[in-house]
């Protein structure tokens, strides 16, 4: 999502808890990370891996010039041959300690074995975040969270993601905006994005 339709979003979100919960998610981030020199792992749960997320962030790490934001993608699974930036795997979470901020994305259940080795983490040191949607035993765990409960919000999670990553790279404060209500701004939302290109002639 590029940051006209990020802005477009967050147009069309004024008024609801999702854009100023995405900063104050954001600035937990970027505190966590910026001191320390960066230290980012990101991990999703072994059916969700949140390589978009992964993606986002390192192209905010270059616009903002915050390359503390550019994570490590930690996966479940590893084959053989990938590249480098996709052949960390779950021991890395051993090595995570003080200065660390493991950055957990979870949709639904995490898993226990999961949990264990991000609870682990935090023992030795790191800073816990989690984007999930609801769990408590993650929620208990995290230094920080922004839960998405499935069907229960107006979004979903992938979306709160390009919110949290685009805030992560902002220098500004937000601008601010009038209410209306959220069905019509989604539905105009959908008109611009869906029109076709003016006429050249």
């Amino acid at each position: 999502m590029d940051a006209v339709r990020v802005a477009l979003l967050r147009e069309v979100l004024a008024g609801t808890q999702w854009p100023g919960d995405a900063r104050r998610f954001a600035g937990s981030l970027r505190r966590s990370v910026v001191p320390s020199g960066g230290k980012l792992l990101l991990v999703g749960t072994e059916g969700y891996e949140p390589w978009h997320l992964a993606a986002h962030l390192v192209d905010e790490a270059a616009w903002s010039g915050l390359p503390e934001l550019a994570p490590t993608l930690v996966r479940h699974r590893v084959r053989p041959g990938e590249p480098p930036h996709l052949s960390v795997g779950l021991g890395r979470l051993a090595a995570a300690g003080r200065g660390h901020t493991v950055l957990v994305v979870a949709p639904r259940e995490p898993g226990a074995g999961l949990l264990e080795r991000v609870h682990e983490a935090r023992r030795a040191g790191a800073t816990v975040l989690s984007l999930d949607g609801g769990d408590r035993d993650l929620g208990a765990l995290a230094h920080d969270a922004l839960s998405v409960p499935d069907g229960g919000a107006e979004l979903d999670l992938d979306t709160v993601q390009h919110l949290v990553s685009a805030a992560a790279g902002e220098n500004g404060p937000p601008a601010q905006r009038g209410s209306r209500r959220l069905r019509d701004r989604l539905a105009e939302l959908a008109d611009r994005l869906t029109a076709p290109p003016p006429s050249r002639w």
